[in-house]
């Protein structure tokens, strides 16, 4: 996503008045609150991930039960 934003400098307009102007214009567009969200965005675990992780649940509370009806936890 690309987004130009550009000012021009009006006739009685100083630099400092320029520069907050475009301060403002990127802070409505929201290209830093964007860019800030991408950055440290955390990935979705793949569905292959996801169900291997289900396998390795299902495969622990087995075992887990097991060892209850053989007394060894409690």
């Amino acid at each position: 996503m690309i987004t130009t934003i550009e000012v021009t400098k009006n006739k009685n307009e100083n630099n400092l008045s320029l520069l907050r102007r475009f301060s403002r214009r990127v802070q409505d567009s929201g290209l830093v609150r964007a860019a800030k969200n991408r950055r440290f965005r955390t990935r979705l675990p793949s569905t292959l991930t996801h169900k291997n992780q289900a396998l390795k649940r299902l495969v622990k509370r087995k075992e887990s039960e097991r060892l209850k009806k053989l007394g060894k936890i409690s």
